[in-house]
């Protein structure tokens, strides 16, 4: 697969928005691209398509889906998931952009990719805790499942469509701010101090 540097950087957003859903599965998918030659990650990032990089990615994916499949420890998780996903986010952003200047490349991965993956990780954690105290933990496995999805949706987009990635972004981000001004607790308390 070869990318124009727009392509890079729409291919860098939507893996990065696929940590924010799953830290571990984008890095995957990364892996699996580059060990089959689809993709030149560069020098500095070779080292994910390895055969030792695939395999410890692998059962940390699997891992981290089944854990988010077993209530309260889906909550724990998410806990560690929002800086693991900036982190990660941060990284797929990097590895995408592999013929930029590294200062360009690192600023953009940390805002724009960091802050893409660590922002749906805090939404999503924000979800499953509503979803915790509302059903108990019952409901927790539908929002697992909507997560996996939209990250496998994601990483597809971005590899195949990273344009439509990148809309499909911009479409998250409108429903996300939204649902935050819908619900803004400091909204609310603003509004009973002024009555």
């Amino acid at each position: 697969m070869d990318y124009t540097l727009i392509g890079s950087i729409f291919l860098g957003l939507g893996l990065a928005a696929a940590a924010g859903f799953r830290v571990f599965l984008p890095l995957l998918a990364m892996s699996v691209v580059s060990f089959m030659g689809w993709m030149d990650l560069g020098e500095s990032f070779s080292w994910i398509g390895t055969l030792p990089a695939f395999i410890a990615l692998a059962v940390a994916t699997v891992l981290e889906i089944l854990g988010y499949y077993i209530p309260w420890v889906d909550n724990i998780l998410d806990t560690a998931a929002i800086p693991l996903a900036t982190l990660a986010g941060t990284g797929l952003m990097a590895a995408s952009l592999t013929d930029m200047n590294p200062m360009f490349t690192w600023g953009l991965a940390i805002v724009a990719g960091g802050g893409t993956a660590g922002a749906i990780k805090s939404a999503s954690a924000g979800t499953r805790l509503m979803s915790s105290v509302k059903t108990a933990g019952i409901g927790n496995p539908v929002v697992s499942t909507a997560e996996t999805g939209a990250s496998i949706s994601m990483i597809l987009l971005a590899f195949f469509i990273p344009v439509l990635a990148v809309i499909f972004l911009g479409i998250l981000f409108f429903l996300l701010y939204k649902f935050v001004k819908k619900f803004n607790p400091l909204k609310k308390k603003s509004a009973v101090v002024e009555a």
